[in-house]
């Protein structure tokens, strides 16, 4: 397997999806895609927000939720770590929540062994309403309330990663409260409507504010629930420039992360050492 050419930097990729009320369908296109990343050398991957389940309802994803730790859905995620030898940042899956009616919509990390070594359940959720589109997240989500952030181990580098789903990245005070970061890895589904309007402007706000690299998995097309989500995964460096983008359907974006340009940014800029509150 290909790695990045350095001990500084690290292979990262993004995959893009189209999910459908089909778990069965979405976690084998899920395997495929991450198979093809890694092959092309990435040794960190991460899979978009609902990537194993749009359901045809809202209360689909609490039918197919699991508890932490088993069920088919986190378990075919941990072999596909361990069979590609990555780091696998697992998107959003539904787990139980202490409200029988509702999931937690978390983000689970996979080390290269297969192994679960962080998780993030998303604190802020969506709610949009017009006269054709309505989406209230809080209706089937219970909301976390830990920020999320973890620490690897790749190319001789420890890497700091933040954790945040889709509307989260509309709070810039959860990105402030993690601190220094290398990453922030962003899963999301934005709305078409939404996310023509705002979603490149917030993704590269947050990198330029937090001078960090952002890697944000999108979901990008038309689902079989009719609803019509963004895409644009992208890869941005922590100058605010869009390395990589996909803009609609299915497929994988890739770049590197460089600890030399990170440092290059904070040295000639230094703003987080700069500030005052």
């Amino acid at each position: 397997m290909n790695t990045a050419g350095s001990a500084s930097e690290l292979k990262v990729a993004s995959i893009q999806m189209v999910s459908s009320a089909d778990l069965k369908e979405n976690l084998a296109t899920a395997s495929r895609l991450i198979k093809a990343a890694a092959d092309n050398g990435a040794k960190l991957i991460a899979l978009p927000e609902y990537f194993c389940l749009m359901g045809l309802k809202d209360t689909d994803k609490v039918n197919a939720r699991e508890n932490l730790g088993s069920g088919p859905i986190q378990e075919q995620l941990a072999a596909l770590a361990k069979e590609h030898e990555i780091f696998l940042v697992a998107g959003t899956i539904p787990l139980v929540a202490k409200d029988l009616n509702k999931v937690l919509n978390t983000t689970l990390v996979f080390d290269p062994n297969g192994l679960s070594i962080g998780r993030y359940d998303k604190i802020h959720l969506f709610g949009f309403q017009t006269k054709t589109e309505r989406y209230q997240e809080s209706e089937t989500i219970e909301a976390g309330d830990i920020p999320g952030i973890i620490k690897i181990s790749a190319n001789q580098e420890t890497w700091t990663l933040g954790l945040s789903i889709c509307y989260d990245l509309r709070f810039p005070e959860l990105y402030r409260a993690l601190g220094q970061v290398d990453c922030h890895i962003i899963p999301a589904a934005f709305t078409y409507t939404t996310g023509k309007d705002h979603w490149e402007i917030l993704l590269r706000a947050r990198a330029i504010e937090n001078q960090c690299y952002v890697l944000a998995s999108a979901q990008g097309g038309i689902h079989q629930n009719q609803r019509r989500t963004w895409g644009h995964s992208m890869l941005i460096d922590p100058w605010g420039q869009v390395l990589a983008n996909l803009p609609e359907g299915e497929g994988f974006i890739s770049g590197v992360l460089s600890k030399e340009k990170l440092n290059e940014v904070r040295s000639k800029l230094p703003a987080l050492a700069h500030r005052k509150l």
